[in-house]
């Protein structure tokens, strides 16, 4: 986007960008949200148990990958985009929490990645995805 918005008159008007608001809260507790969420459903799908500190230590890798994307992406800027913040989201979670990962002894396997790439690409992508089309129908709906 270029910073332009058009009004109701039609005319470009160029606006500073806004400032990180409920929208950034929303999107960041939605993708930490999905984050563990992959955390709990794999940690009982390998019967670790459901303790809090279990969850906290298998989930603070992907969740500090999660804050690097989100930073290396800019995501507070346009936090619902699929591209760059759902992309940046992703790639971040997937990449640097599984580098923390084997930094902090946990380990990692091959399928592993895998199974977090498909996992977190389907839910951090998927919700910006179902936001816009959602957005985009109550739009035309209003316009109507």
């Amino acid at each position: 986007m270029s910073g332009t918005q058009m009004t109701a008159a039609g005319r470009g008007e160029v606006q500073a960008p806004a400032a990180p608001g409920r929208s950034t809260l929303w999107a960041a507790l939605a993708d930490a949200g999905c984050v563990l969420l992959f955390v709990v459903i794999g940690r009982a799908s390998h019967g670790k148990g459901e303790t809090l500190g279990g969850i906290a230590s298998a989930a603070w890798p992907f969740l500090a990958g999660l804050a690097l994307g989100w930073f290396t992406a800019r995501a507070w800027r346009r936090p619902r985009a699929i591209v760059p913040a759902g992309l940046g989201a992703w790639i971040g979670t997937v990449a640097f929490g599984n580098l923390l990962r084997v930094w902090g002894g946990q380990g990692t396997a091959f399928a592993f990645i895998l199974v977090a790439l498909a996992f977190l690409g389907l839910f951090l992508l998927g919700w910006r995805l179902v936001a816009r089309l959602l957005i985009e129908h109550l739009r035309r709906k209003v316009t109507l």
